[in-house]
């Protein structure tokens, strides 16, 4: 039990929904002043955070399934390089995931089925072929990770739901291409071996960082606009300016240490501080 935990990163999993239950929740709150009277969508949020859960560790089973020679050289410990559990359990295991949570997806509405749908093979053309890709590969997770406050936003999609995120969509994707970036610098040795064609190794790890630096200030100066556009109140200043300080570090990590470890950890808190944001403004 606990490989498979690890192979699904469930902490990532558990980040997605619920990234993707505060969408539900500032949907509920934007639409639900004009709309009339909405009953709390708790049945809701259960649904589209169990998705989101499976269908994150579906993506990181597959993509660990793809990725064992990389991870042979860069993470050796991780469960299928380890012989923990075998690729073919692995891929099994992924499917299952898949299929569960876009099955769930469905009977949330359409739109909701559809994302998930969409989502579940893009990641497996991901895994698959678009990670070893110059920025394409960092697109597609930008645009993953953010989609998690489209679908939440999705349960209300015939009240103007997915409007209502569209924002917090940006900033999240964003942040994320800016991580991955930084993470293709981290694996550049393992990823060269591999015969992958990343940002980094295509450009340089240098001017990766400056690029990767470059989206992340774009994310700390555009963090204000949830605000400014009334979906989220002042609360949320306030935690976002804790968010805005970690990206700062991290970005000072990968241009002035050179530690894109570190840079990568501090990206991922800063994430997970915006979450928080997200949430008390709401």
């Amino acid at each position: 039990m606990r490989a498979y935990l690890q192979l699904i990163r469930y902490g990532n999993c558990l980040m997605a929904a619920f990234s993707a239950a505060i969408g539900v929740l500032i949907a509920y709150n934007i639409i639900s002043g004009s709309a009339g009277s909405i009953p709390f969508p708790l049945n809701e949020i259960i649904y589209v955070g169990s998705v989101v859960f499976l269908v994150t560790g579906a993506g990181n089973v597959i993509n660990d399934y793809y990725d064992i020679e990389i991870d042979r050289i860069n993470k050796p410990e991780r469960p299928i390089p380890s012989g923990r559990i075998s690729k073919s359990k692995a891929l099994y295991f992924s499917v299952s995931l898949f299929a569960v949570g876009t099955i769930i997806a469905f009977f949330i509405n359409m739109i909701c089925g559809i994302i998930a749908l969409f989502n579940s093979l893009l990641l497996v053309y991901y895994a698959a072929t678009l990670k070893r890709t110059v920025l394409i590969g960092n697109l597609s997770i930008g645009y993953l990770t953010g989609s998690t406050f489209l679908f939440g936003g999705a349960v209300f999609y015939t009240n103007g739901g997915i409007e209502a995120v569209f924002v917090l969509f940006l900033l999240a994707t964003l942040a994320t291409i800016a991580r991955e970036i930084v993470k293709d610098i981290e694996d550049i040795e393992g990823d060269k071996q591999d015969g992958a064609s990343t940002l980094a190794i295509s450009i340089g790890a240098e001017k990766a960082s400056y690029m990767a630096s470059g989206i992340g200030f774009v994310a700390v100066l555009a963090s204000p606009l949830p605000y400014l556009q009334s979906l989220l109140s002042v609360r949320y200043l306030a935690v976002v300016f804790v968010a805005d300080i970690l990206f700062f570090l991290a970005v000072a990590a990968i241009l002035k240490e050179k530690d894109p470890a570190k840079s990568s950890k501090l990206f991922k808190m800063a994430m997970f501080a915006a979450l928080i944001a997200f949430l008390v403004g709401t």
